[in-house]
């Protein structure tokens, strides 16, 4: 990325995700308007459904546009994250996961696993679903509508 994004970015994870997460931090730190770290600081252990919270916490008070959370898999804070009403997160471990769920989806948390993939393909996964935005087609306003829905009225 050479120009920074016009993005505020809530980033966290547990003790597994930390190394992957700074990496992170410290590759997109500056290229976009801000990016918020959440926490963990360190290796020692903590409980990923914190870090959740607080990256959702920014992202519902409108404090940032995106979120990323990172463990140990991507399976545990996507669980969590999920729970939360107006959060909308996904595992990508893979490049057209993490702009498609943004641009059909409107996915507005990636989750990765720091222990499954290497920094390397981590930021390129991280520059695509920065990259990406939702767009509104028919089939897609249709589909989120359905999931927005669920959401609130549940089955």
């Amino acid at each position: 990325m050479t120009e920074s994004l016009p993005l505020r970015v809530a980033i966290g994870g547990d003790h597994a995700g930390f190394p992957l997460k700074k990496m992170i931090v410290e590759r997109f730190d500056g290229q976009v308007t801000a990016l918020i770290d959440c926490g963990t600081d360190s290796e020692a252990r903590c409980d990923y459904p914190d870090f959740a919270v607080a990256v959702a916490k920014e992202i519902l008070a409108g404090r940032a546009d995106k979120g990323i959370m990172v463990c140990g898999s991507g399976v545990g804070v996507s669980v969590a994250a999920n729970k939360i009403a107006g959060i909308r997160a996904s595992i990508c471990h893979d490049t057209y996961s993490a702009h498609q769920g943004v641009e059909h989806d409107d996915m507005n948390v990636l989750c990765i696993g720091g222990r499954i993939i290497g920094s390397e393909l981590a930021f390129e996964i991280v520059q695509a679903f920065l990259n990406a935005q939702y767009e509104p087609e028919d089939r897609h306003a249709r589909r989120l509508a359905k999931v927005l829905k669920i959401e609130k009225d549940g089955i």
